[in-house]
């Protein structure tokens, strides 16, 4: 009887695969993908625009799709996004994303040797090649994942949000402590509005309009676009020279051979990539970081690394595709986004009405299905634009000076904030978070950890309160939060994230103690 189900549930799964499949190669949902690609490719081509603010200035642009148009255009311009942060990063030295820092190790080097499309179409192969492994990840994982999560209860709810920030505060560059304060402060903004349990009117102050709460994407807009906006401004970009692109005669064909000669590095990369994705607030800059070191310890060359070798390009834009599928997995499954834009799609999920959980896959499987194969597909479509389209695009957004884009770039956060709930109040709640975003940066706050509070805020309230509520059958309330066994793992995980950053110091301290001796 168990074998019997185990096969319904891989025929129904194939189901939705083939019908996920049937439904993008529409004429509307492909046009759709490769528009969504290629304009990911030029925001991320930008130096100094990301695949947050991209995503973030689409978002209300999809509010006259239907949820599926919507979700796929999103997913492709994040996919192209953080993919074309690879030309800046290859032919001027700036990485297009922060997922594209680990890049200009290796590219920049390939480029003055005059090997710029040699190192273009690596990172192409290794994009497309990790942004599948990705997608393939997100399609065989989610739906283990999500049975699992029919099993949680409040209680499991509530460890799953704690698990979720000790995990990003502790992946946050610099001090553990701010990343603990960041993702409290992200909590703390969660709670203004009415209570969902009990409707107390909570930090409003005397405002009406801010009785709804604060809009997730609203927030989101101001933390990460506002800031990039002054950044540029302060730091007065200027427009930069593109090192040369000169055409070779079977480049691609020789490069493609190398590349897949190799697919140690490919599959190590992209694994990574998929791991890294799936923690999270990790995103695709802790992973281009962590593959290319990887990498360089696994090669029998490390001291080529740096010097403008292929197999830098390889481990970096393989990883940093690969996090696009693999923070998806906790996004669809528990809520939980694995990289912030994937915050972006959590808000988006939400305003259509579909919410993150076993329930997309049961009940919104052809949507949920659609969207994963349109990341895939958008990986696809990356090949043949970057290929015979990459020098161009680097030529134009290379030229494309900050005065113009500034105040493009503030019309559209001021439009989109407002679109969502034709509200006054949520231009005013975007700057004002933007000004703190832009403060609590050159203090040394990573806006991830406020992010992912903000989203795990509720989640852990309402765990906690209806947990205290079922618990009153016990002489303490507070013994529902622990009498589940799967409570029990959640909490071990918790306390092992939160004490990760201290094995690092109590390492340094032993490996101190015994080079004084």
């Amino acid at each position: 009887m168990h074998l019997n189900s185990k096969l319904l549930d891989s025929i129904e799964m194939l189901e939705h695969i083939l019908g996920g499949i049937t439904n993008i190669f529409t004429a509307k949902n492909l046009l759709l993908v490769v528009a969504g690609t290629v304009s990911g490719m030029v925001v991320g081509a930008m130096p100094g625009l990301t695949a947050v603010m991209a995503v973030a200035l689409l978002v209300p642009f999809t509010y006259t799709m239907d949820p599926t148009s919507g979700l796929v255009t999103l997913g492709a311009v994040y996919m192209g996004c953080i993919y074309g942060g690879a030309f800046s990063a290859i032919l001027i030295n700036t990485p297009g994303t922060p997922s594209s820092i680990g890049t200009t190790f290796d590219g920049y080097p390939m480029a003055r040797k005059g090997k710029g499309e040699e190192a273009i179409i690596t990172a192409t192969i290794a994009s497309a090649f990790g942004g599948i492994v990705g997608v393939i990840a997100l399609i065989f994982l989610s739906p283990l994942l999500a049975e699992v999560a029919l099993k949680f209860g409040p209680a499991e709810y509530f460890w799953v949000g704690v698990f979720g920030l000790t995990i990003v505060s502790s992946l946050v560059t610099g001090s553990f402590l701010k990343g603990i304060t960041g993702a409290a402060f992200g909590v703390l903004i969660s709670t203004i509005g009415i209570a969902p349990i009990g409707g107390d009117v909570r930090f409003t102050f005397g405002i009406p309009s801010l009785q709804g709460g604060v809009e997730l994407i609203v927030a989101l807009i101001g933390l990460f676009c506002i800031p990039e906006i002054l950044k540029m401004v302060y730091n007065d970009v200027k427009t930069q020279e593109v090192l040369g692109y000169n055409k070779e005669k079977g480049v691609m064909w020789k490069t493609l051979k190398y590349v897949l000669s190799r697919p140690g590095n490919l599959i190590r990369s992209s694994i990574i990539g998929t791991v890294v994705g799936i923690l999270p607030g990790a995103g695709g800059n802790i992973a281009n970081l962590v593959a290319y070191n990887e990498a360089r310890r696994a090669s029998k060359e490390p001291e080529k690394f740096g010097t403008g070798i292929p197999d830098g390009i390889v481990a970096t834009e393989s990883a940093n595709n690969a996090v696009v599928g693999g923070g998806m997995i906790p996004l669809v499954t528990l809520g939980i986004p694995g990289a912030p834009p994937d915050a972006i799609i959590y808000g988006v999920l939400m305003l259509q009405g579909l919410r993150p959980g076993p329930e997309l896959f049961s009940e919104r499987a052809d949507i949920t299905f659609t969207f994963m194969i349109s990341l895939g597909v958008a990986a696809i479509v990356m090949v043949p634009v970057g290929i015979y389209g990459g020098r161009l695009l680097t030529r134009v957004v290379s030229i494309v000076p900050t005065r113009f884009l500034v105040p493009g770039i503030g019309i559209f956060t001021i439009i989109g904030s407002y679109a969502i709930r034709n509200n006054f109040t949520d231009v005013f709640l975007m700057i004002l978070f933007g000004i703190i975003g832009f403060a609590l940066r050159y203090l040394g706050y990573h806006p991830a950890p406020i992010v992912l509070g903000l989203i795990l805020g509720p989640i852990m309230e309402n765990g906690l309160v209806q947990t205290y509520l079922i618990g009153q059958k016990y002489s303490v309330p507070w013994l529902a939060l622990v009498v589940d066994p799967l409570s029990w793992i959640l909490i071990a995980l918790c306390i092992f994230s939160f004490m990760w950053p201290y094995f690092g110091y109590l390492k340094r301290f032993i490996k101190l103690s015994s080079t004084n001796r």
